[in-house]
């Protein structure tokens, strides 16, 4: 670096920003003598080996796909109400329109550009907005006290028990669920949700939640690695490794957990990173600093911290997830969060709250998850809701809110250019709820219809299976 600075030094006039320029470009893309190239800190730093038209995968892996209509053939229209298109705009009078799976046109009230056959519906006294999303969910999740213990990673039962979870997100507005631990058959639904082949919300999963022996999810279970949703993982090595093996699997993003060491977490977040996925972390205390200090790209939870880690989230760009209502969940049906080496502190309602407000403050990007366990999800969409007025507890309008749920969690998905926002060329992921939710978020308990991926899935309330035409017979065989 000595050397730098005597050659901008010695520049004439103007020459700093020229060089600093060139500087840039060429650590960035070549290097600097022995100078080490800058890392891909970022998963959405691949992105810019994609041409803009190239297709891909409806997905953060970004993976290249050939160019071919998907979704429902036909138009769907939304006509008569109002629209809240999750961009900050206020709630206006308007019609949306759609293409098989894309927002195809937004048209002023009384206009009626669309093609004769679309399916024409009439939301007068309703409100059209993007399909909410959850980013911390737990689909194949078994720790319910009704479930026989040989089931609770039994691989058949898990995919049973998602199933009926996503029914219940689904008929709650929420299109879009960010699973952050499931059973391997995760990936499956996933599959089968995005070929139409059953009903529920878009799922991006992190697959196995990685830890240490002794770590949260893992206490008391030895260090033998592979478990049902967890992967036990130990040196830097092995949580490369591990983060290795989620990828393989399909895995959108990496969820890591407390505890490990610096090297350990340094490891899984640059690994991570390379292979274009984000890191998120379950940890707390000096854990979050060392996550932070790692590369990590958001933390879990609203758990204890200090002021100066907050301040370096802000600075650095880390998000937060701050699921406050399974807390509450827990201190209002157990008295207190029990039992657990990962939770060595004091910690409750009002003190989370105020986590949400000191980083609120800070100028942390903030998004909304819920991490529903056990048979907490047949409560829904209560606890979704229930969080979204945590948010406007500490400050958000409501509108602000709604863009929270919406537009920034897609944002935090890494998936802004396709969800999130009502606009055309998104993705048709549409909630329509009787009301203005915009004004009361009581509102949205009123679920009339849900599009997701351009397919009606949701009716009057209740989720709904598409009549699906019967397959041709095969072409008669020649002798």
């Amino acid at each position: 670096m000595n050397r730098i600075r005597t050659m901008i030094g010695a520049g004439r006039p103007g020459a700093l920003k020229t060089l600093t320029g060139q500087l840039f470009m060429t650590l960035l893309f070549g290097g600097l003598g022995g100078m080490t190239l800058l890392a891909q800190d970022r998963a959405a730093d691949r992105r810019r080996f994609l041409a803009p038209t190239t297709e891909t995968t409806d997905d953060p892996r970004r993976i290249p796909v050939g160019a071919a209509p998907r979704g429902p053939a036909g138009f769907i229209v939304l006509t008569g109400g109002l629209l809240f298109d999750g961009t900050g705009t206020v709630a206006r009078a308007a019609t949306l329109v759609i293409e098989r799976n894309k927002i195809a046109r937004v048209l002023p009230p009384g206009e009626t550009r669309w093609p004769a056959g679309a399916r024409v519906i009439d939301v007068t006294g309703m409100t059209v907005m993007p399909g909410l999303i959850d980013l911390h969910t737990h689909l194949t999740d078994g720790q319910i006290a009704t479930i026989p213990p040989e089931l609770v990673e039994d691989p058949s039962d898990g995919l049973l028990r998602g199933l009926e979870r996503m029914r219940y997100y689904i008929e709650s507005g929420i299109t879009t669920t960010r699973d952050v631990a499931s059973l391997d058959g995760i990936f499956r639904l996933k599959a089968w949700v995005s070929d139409h082949r059953v009903i529920g919300p878009r799922i991006f999963a992190a697959g196995r939640f990685i830890t240490a022996p002794g770590g949260h999810s893992a206490e008391g279970l030895g260090s033998a690695p592979d478990h049902a949703n967890f992967r036990i993982a130990s040196g830097a090595d092995d949580w490369r490794k591990a983060v290795r093996e989620q990828f393989d699997r399909g895995a959108d993003f990496i969820k890591v957990g407390s505890h490990f060491s610096r090297d350990e977490i340094k490891a899984a977040i640059d690994e991570a990173h390379a292979l274009g996925m984000k890191v998120t972390c379950d940890c707390e205390t000096f854990y979050i600093d060392w996550a932070v200090d790692a590369g990590v790209d958001m933390i879990e939870h609203p758990l204890p911290r200090t002021d100066e880690v907050i301040r370096k989230m802000a600075a650095k760009g880390v998000q937060s997830d701050p699921t406050l209502v399974p807390y509450m969940i827990i201190f209002e049906d157990d008295g207190g969060y029990f039992g657990s080496t990962s939770r060595r502190f004091t910690f409750g309602k009002e003190a989370n709250l105020e986590m949400l407000r000191r980083l609120k403050r800070a100028g942390v990007r903030l998004g909304v998850g819920t991490d529903l366990i056990s048979d907490w999800y047949r409560r829904l969409p209560g606890p979704y809701i229930t969080e979204l007025k945590n948010f406007a507890a500490v400050g958000f309008s409501i509108p602000e809110v709604l863009v929270t749920a919406t537009k920034t969690n897609a944002q935090l998905l890494d998936m802004d250019d396709k969800l999130g926002t009502l606009e055309v060329g998104k993705l048709a992921d549409v909630l329509v709820v009787r009301g203005r939710p915009d004004t009361n978020l009581d509102d949205l308990t009123k679920v009339e219809w849900v599009i997701r991926d351009g397919e009606i899935v949701v009716e009057q309330g209740k989720a709904v299976f598409s009549k699906r035409p019967p397959a041709p017979p095969p072409p008669a065989k020649r002798y």
